[in-house]
């Protein structure tokens, strides 16, 4: 028996053909039997009414097929994933489903072609062979190899290594290390706190502003007479 194909992600199943899908039993009861009919609004007494049924030459109220279809359709998307869409579902009855009895639901992948599978289902009984068919299924596509996954909504993605990442809007960047920033127009930078600078050996020291400049010291020019 083939293995069982190999779920790779939660959304994608990879299969091929000659894969086996696992075995689901399902337990048939009344209630799953009445609620069924119901559900699918399917009001024939055989699935409701046990008394009607044996006067009709059934030991008890047996299964619709459309109960049977969801049970099949809901077997390949639980074995497949939740990703998978059925796009047809051919089936035929066989041996009903009586109150009491297990139908245990098998799958085979037959042909795989793009994303689209067609598997072969069979559910059994103690009687036989409940139901046989076929469903067309379409499967998520698988990302390419090496290709990375987009980052979930929100989330920034990690920058490349070695390149810096853009600040937030509105945040300004730091300078690298050992460039001196620049002050912000408008902006003065305040002198150092502490005595003035001495001028230059030989050079005379500027007055402040609005102090007269003291004249040379040395003898008096003559007056012409």
């Amino acid at each position: 028996m083939r293995a069982e194909a190999e779920r790779t992600d939660p959304e994608v199943r990879v299969v091929k053909a000659g894969d086996a899908l696992a075995p689901l039993a399902i337990p048939v009861t009344r209630t799953l039997i009445v609620a069924g009919a119901v559900a699918s609004r399917d009001y024939q007494d055989v699935h409701h009414d046990a008394e009607l049924a044996r006067e009709k030459g059934s030991p008890d109220i047996f299964m619709n097929i459309l109960t049977t279809n969801g049970l099949v359709g809901r077997y390949i998307t639980d074995r497949l994933g939740p990703g998978a869409v059925l796009r047809k579902v051919a089936i035929r009855l066989g041996a009903p489903n009586y109150p009491g009895d297990t139908m245990t639901l098998t799958g085979t992948v037959t042909e795989v072609e793009g994303t689209t599978a067609r598997v072969r289902v069979v559910g059994a009984n103690r009687l036989g062979h409940h139901v046989t068919g076929s469903v067309t299924v379409e499967l998520p596509a698988e990302p390419p190899t090496g290709v990375p996954a987009e980052p979930p909504t929100g989330v920034p993605a990690e920058p490349p290594t070695g390149v810096p990442a853009e600040p937030p809007a509105g945040v300004p960047a730091e300078p690298p290390a050992g460039v001196p920033t620049e002050p912000p127009a408008g902006d003065h930078t305040e002198p150092p706190a502490g005595p003035p600078a001495e001028p230059p050996t030989g050079v005379p020291a500027a007055p402040p502003a609005g102090v007269p400049a003291e004249p040379p010291t040395g003898p008096d020019p003559e007056v012409s007479r």
